[in-house]
């Protein structure tokens, strides 16, 4: 049977005292690049450490690569992810890089020198320095080529560009399309930079309060999330409020309004048969889907609390 999901969280939860993530159902595919995307606080960070092993669910079932976590990852599937952690780790500060690079090549058989020392060659990094003497851009360099250079078929990437330059996030961006370019690999990786996103996902994830909002292919979703400025004798906010995929009314004087639309395309067919004109029709950027997604999960949960749901 083959794999097509590199990552599955089935009904996964986590309880904190002042945090619940979950349930989550959530399906990363193999060979492409996910971006998980939302406020701080969503439960991003908290999903790593659930697939990594540094913390348990309460609930639910996950896999990474075909093997299930229930019993934590095992020495050779580990073997196969990489990790890029949002923060260093300070322990580390007086340990040279070098040094740290040794013990990796000690617990990876496919390390690859030769990458790694290309890598750093790439990123411009000395890697004869002590971690704790590196400035956040070289230390995340440094971290970043030492997370790939054993050639994992899984990325785990927690805001992989923070402390980048403009110059070194370019490099970063075009390391990452070569690791690709074999066809059987698989990143996973958290951003707030919208940029980024853009560039690198062909699938993005939107979470809010430790839920998933919806998963998107990345083109399609750009295809589909409009604003569009609408017109006609008979509109009203009541029936602008029908529009197919409506999450947004406002009234732009006169006989006009503005409509933002998750389905531009039947929102479109909606307006001729009403006997509406579109004005004009304006593509969202990622942070507006990212707030209109937030603006309809914050209507939801208030809807449901009263409710008693």
């Amino acid at each position: 049977m083959v794999e097509t999901n590199a990552i599955q969280f089935t009904g996964v939860v986590q309880n904190r005292s002042k945090f619940r993530l979950g349930p989550l159902n959530m399906s990363i595919p193999k060979g492409f690049i996910t971006a998980i995307v939302g406020p701080n606080g969503c439960g991003k960070s908290s999903s790593f450490s659930l697939m990594l092993d540094l913390a348990k669910p309460d609930e639910g079932l996950i896999e990474l690569l075909g093997q299930r976590l229930e019993q934590g990852p095992s020495v050779d599937l580990k073997k196969r992810i990489g990790y890029l952690p949002e923060e260093s780790l300070s322990h580390e500060n007086n340990m040279k890089a070098a040094a740290k690079a040794e013990f990796y090549q000690f617990w990876y058989e496919s390390w690859d020198v030769n990458r790694y020392r290309e890598l750093l060659h790439l990123l411009e990094v000395d890697d004869n320095q002590l971690l704790g003497k590196m400035s956040k851009g070289m230390r995340r360099k440094f971290e970043f080529a030492l997370t790939l250079a054993h050639g994992p078929e899984l990325l785990l990437l927690d805001e992989p560009s923070s402390g980048l330059d403009p110059l070194a996030w370019k490099t970063m961006i075009n390391i990452l399309h070569r690791y690709m370019d074999q066809g059987d690999r698989t990143i996973l990786l958290t951003s707030h930079i919208i940029e980024e996103v853009k560039r690198l996902a062909d699938f993005i994830v939107f979470m809010d309060r430790g839920m998933v909002l919806g998963m998107y292919e990345k083109d399609e979703l750009f295809s589909s999330w409009f604003t569009l400025f609408v017109t006609g004798p008979d509109l009203s906010e009541k029936l602008a409020a029908t529009m197919p995929g409506q999450c947004g009314v406002d009234h732009a004087g006169g006989t006009t309004y503005r409509i933002t639309t998750s389905k531009a395309a039947e929102a479109e067919q909606w307006c001729a048969r009403e006997g509406l004109q579109l004005v004009s029709r304006q593509a969202l950027e990622l942070d507006e889907i990212m707030s209109a997604l937030l603006l309809q999960n914050s209507l939801s949960t208030r809807l449901n609390e009263k409710r008693g749901i």
